[in-house]
């Protein structure tokens, strides 16, 4: 009986360890999609306004996950290379 007592506290401290090891990533992820979608809105705007000065930046992975590593930074980014661009 006191083997089994043992055993689970050994589990629940590593349950436990283990946790705490994985979800620093899977939040640091979690973020890196949020703002990569809420990067995509952003574009989605720019081309909204964009279509009547007949501007518009592509819509991809790379230019949603840039916008949403660098925020306005990004936008105003791909706004400048694709004025350079065209």
């Amino acid at each position: 009986m006191d083997t089994n007592l043992i055993t689970y506290l050994a589990c629940i401290c590593f349950l436990f360890i283990f946790g705490k090891i994985f979800i620093v990533p899977i939040k640091k992820i979690l973020k890196l999609v949020i703002n990569s979608i809420l990067g995509g809105i952003a574009i989605f705007i720019i081309n909204l306004i964009g279509t009547s000065f007949g501007f518009h930046i592509g819509l991809n992975i790379f230019t949603s996950i840039l916008v949403g590593l660098l925020g306005v930074p990004g936008a105003v980014c791909l706004i400048i290379i694709k004025l350079l661009i065209s």
